[in-house]
């Protein structure tokens, strides 16, 4: 099978200020705030949505597709991918613009201030499902508001099924646009709070989701997974990590485990383990794509978190 990754790309600048936020912000100004923080220690990663699963994807043995709007600062991240062999096929270069990019200052006290430039990710509709061949799923991951629409629309029109994925995408969308996504797609996966939202704007609940879509899934963090179909219900538990030092691409690296199980046909049990299994091997490495595995260390983690193999 061929996966087709809708989704955002993007650089995430990551700096620490060695201090307190609340050390430097007046309470009584803050009406008129003018604050500037020295920050040392600067990263620089690859990052977004398409990308980060498709690296994933990738580690898990299978030839991803991401398909995502960049710009004319691509270059560093495509030699990257290149490196890891990632397709770029659909990587649509603007040369008047630039890549998304967040931009993420943490405090000594794990305070975050973000900014985020959605740049090239806004025009993600020039992309379109059509373009590339013999795709057999999809997913359209957060991106631009009306490239997302459009490859929902493309991929149910094709009649190819795709997970529906929204994540931090999620409240550029009212209770009519999310139900029409629910609707077309096959497979919908949230975290805890990405669901609540869902719900309060759509009114449905799980049943309503699930005679529309084929599964729902939910992530909880350190409290694992909920995967609900149409007649069960499964709690897949969490891997454990070896040390946690970042959550940021977590979700990302689930995403590529649910997708890898769907492509080889895998049961929902063993999908969801190898998911969550994915998440913890991320969360042991700062960045979203600075972990590594060969297939064989996989398959002994799997075995030593679930006690069974794949």
């Amino acid at each position: 099978m061929s996966a087709l990754i809708c989704g955002s790309a993007a650089y995430d600048n990551i700096m620490v200020f060695e201090d307190s936020f609340k050390n430097h912000i007046l309470p009584d100004k803050i009406h008129m705030l003018n604050v500037a923080f020295l920050v040392p220690q600067l990263r620089r990663e690859f990052g977004g949505c398409a990308t980060n699963i498709a690296y994933n994807l990738k580690l898990l043995g299978d030839d991803p597709l991401p398909m995502a709007t960049v710009g004319q600062d691509f270059g560093p991240y495509r030699r990257w991918l290149e490196r890891w062999d990632i397709r770029l096929d659909h990587i649509r270069e603007l040369d008047d613009i630039f890549t998304a990019q967040a931009f993420i200052t943490t405090d000594l006290d794990d305070n975050q201030i973000t900014a985020f430039h959605p740049g090239a990710m806004n025009r993600s509709e020039v992309n379109r499902v059509g373009q590339a061949e013999g795709v057999t799923i999809g997913t359209v991951s957060p991106d631009g508001r009306t490239g997302m629409i459009e490859h929902a629309e493309q991929f149910a029109d094709a009649g190819i099924p795709f997970i529906f994925d929204p994540g931090q995408g999620l409240p550029m969308f009212d209770g009519d646009d999310l139900r029409t996504f629910v609707g077309q797609c096959t497979w919908v996966t949230v975290n805890d709070y990405e669901w609540q939202l869902l719900k309060d704007r759509t009114g449905w609940d799980v049943a309503d989701v699930t005679s529309r879509a084929e599964a729902l899934i939910v992530t909880r963090g350190g409290n694992g997974s909920l995967i609900f179909t149409a007649g069960a219900q499964y709690e897949i538990p969490t891997a454990r990590p070896d040390s946690i030092e970042d959550p940021t691409g977590c979700g990302d690296a689930y995403r590529a485990g649910l997708l890898y199980g769907l492509m080889n046909d895998l049961d929902w049990e063993t999908m969801g383990r190898i998911a969550s299994l994915m998440g913890a091997i991320k969360i042991e490495r700062h960045g979203t794509q600075n972990h590594t595995f060969t297939k064989d260390e996989f398959e002994q983690r799997f075995k030593a978190s679930f006690g069974r193999s794949i």
